[in-house]
């Protein structure tokens, strides 16, 4: 049986998260992989609003939110009321502060890896995802899929 596109990317990023996070656990940190585009967010800029953090990231809301609170109940980042009171920011975390350079070596070194990945294959997949973005903020999946409904209801209708 052939994968889909949804299982081969599903099946991707399990053997790279996977990788990636056994190499957390190696360096002694309790780290997922999932946490790196906040903390990297927040490394840049804090404190930061969730919609902030998420846009910087380049991860939805929900997906931020989500997140953040799996790394608030892991003690990696903390909440603060804004100076107006009406959001929550969020920061790291005396514990997140303690591991920002760990992570910084391990992603770089993840970076490394990445690269000699790209470099073993005949289209650079981070150039291909890249595209694949760009090609889905053109025209979303949502209306390919339409696309492809209404070309099998034609194709249905004509028989």
């Amino acid at each position: 049986m052939q994968m889909t596109l949804g299982t081969q990317l599903r099946h991707l990023i399990e053997l790279l998260d996977g990788a990636v996070q056994r190499n957390y656990a190696a360096m002694g940190l309790a780290y997922r992989p999932r946490y790196t585009p906040i903390m990297r967010a927040l490394m840049a800029q804090e404190p930061s609003s969730l919609g902030d953090v998420a846009q910087c990231a380049g991860i939805t809301q929900p997906a931020a939110s989500q997140t953040v609170a799996l790394m608030i109940a892991d003690g990696l980042i903390e909440t603060a009321p804004s100076t107006d009171g009406r959001q929550k920011l969020l920061r790291l975390s005396p514990a997140g502060r303690a591991i920002a350079d760990e992570l910084r070596k391990a992603w770089a070194c993840t970076a490394m890896a990445a690269q000699s990945l790209d470099d073993d294959l005949p289209t650079p997949l981070t150039g291909l995802l890249a595209e694949a973005i760009k090609a889905l903020d053109a025209k979303s999946f949502d209306e390919r899929i339409r696309s492809a409904q209404a070309l099998k209801n034609a194709q249905k209708d004509a028989k």
